[in-house]
Parts: structure tokens; C-alpha cells; sequence
């Protein structure tokens, strides 16, 4: 399959590589076709380089693994392409002006994943991977145990398809939080995250959900 990540920080080269790894044709982007971080991609991966249109172009599928304060600008300036695409969202919406540890810049009443489909009205928006660390994201093994990732958006195919690109990096324990306004649940979980982050010194973990059966 054609996927195109947009990014090119810890998560995009995660993603990308992993997706590469499965036997995907993947491009990642960025703002110039000559950026030295897609290029190393490429030749590292054996993946493609490209800007954000042409990325956006090329894939079926698209990540989003822009930082939160600039998607919502990038992901509209190339809006055409994603046209009735899958969007995966993994971004979050985090503000650093006031310091560390980071505020949400958007919450309670609404969520980055909203504003974006509400700004691509065409695309299929699905949230996920947003709760984990980048080496979790593609190899969820690293921690023992059932442990969970989630989605959300308002397309039950475009979900299943998101999900199933899921079980290919390894997760099992895969919740369908429901529509997208359910991404404001997983959102306001990055406070949590990063306090644990700071308690345990470490980035290598995650949540299970446990239920009585």
C-alpha cells in the first residue's frame, strides 16, 4: 500500500520505518524535497522522500506525526490531497509557552483530532498511537502484558483499516472509543503521561485496561 507520513521527528521516522519494514511503498514529508531528515530516511529505509504535498499525494493512507501546534496549518495547506483519504492522527496538542512539564492547548469541550476533521471535512480522521511513546508505537512487545492503544474517529472502515495496521505492529489490545470526538479521552491522558514519564524516568510504558468479565 501507498502511505505517506508527514513528519520527520522521532515519530515520523518510527512510523515510517516500520511501515517500510511491513512492505509498504512509504513517503515521508516535509516542508522542502531537499530536507536532510527525509533524505536519510530514504536511504536508510529504502522509503521515499518528498515534501508534505507530495506525500500527502502518494499515500492512500496518510500519518500525521506533525507536532500538534503546526498540523492543523500543514494538513490544511495540503487539504486537496487528502480528499477522501484515511488520516491517521498521532498528534497532540501540547503548549510549551508556559514551560515544562506542558499545558493542552485544546481540551474538555474539544480536541486536535476534531479540529482537524472539522478543518478536512473530506478526509476520514482516526486518532491512535497518541498515548505511547514512538518504540512503543511500532513495537508494542517492548512492555509485557495486554496492555492498550486506542481509536477514534467517525469512519467504522476507515477505523477497521487503521486497525489493522495496528495488529501488523504487534498490538493486540486495540479499543474503539467511538466517533471523533472520543479523541478528547486519549488527548487529555498526556498530562498523566508525562507526569508518569517524570516519576519513573522513563518513556517505555503504557496502560492496560481491566475489566470484570
Amino acid at each position: 500500500m501507498n502511505i505517506g507520513v508527514l513528519g520527520t521527528g522521532v515519530v515520523g521516522q518510527a512510523i515510517g520505518g516500520k511501515l517500510v519494514e511491513l512492505g509498504h511503498e512509504v513517503m515521508m514529508g516535509a516542508r522542502a524535497a531537499g530536507n536532510g531528515k527525509v533524505l536519510g530516511f530514504a536511504a536508510r529505509t529504502g522509503g521515499k522522500a518528498g515534501t508534505f504535498a507530495e506525500a500527502a499525494r502518494h499515500g492512500e493512507i496518510v500519518f500525521n506525526c506533525l507536532r500538534g501546534d503546526v498540523a492543523l496549518d500543514v494538513l490544511t495547506a495540503v487539504g486537496d490531497a487528502l480528499d477522501g483519504k484515511i488520516l491517521v492522527d498521532i498528534s497532540n496538542p501540547l503548549d510549551f509557552s508556559g514551560g515544562a512539564p506542558p499545558a493542552l492547548s485544546v481540551s474538555n469541550t474539544d480536541s486536535l483530532g476534531e479540529m482537524i476533521q472539522r478543518g478536512l471535512p473530506g478526509a476520514r480522521v482516526v486518532k491512535t498511537l497518541n498515548t505511547v511513546n514512538a518504540a512503543i508505537m511500532v513495537d508494542p512487545a517492548r512492555i509485557p502484558g495486554r496492555h492498550a492503544v486506542f481509536v477514534s474517529g467517525d469512519d467504522k472502515p476507515a477505523k477497521g483499516k487503521v486497525m489493522d495496521i495496528l495488529r501488523g505492529f504487534g498490538w493486540r489490545e486495540i479499543i474503539d472509543l467511538g466517533d471523533i470526538t472520543s479523541a478528547r479521552g486519549p488527548e487529555q491522558f498526556l498530562p498523566l503521561w508525562l507526569r508518569l514519564w517524570s516519576a519513573l524516568g522513563t518513556g517505555e510504558f503504557n496502560i492496560a485496561v481491566m475489566r470484570r468479565d
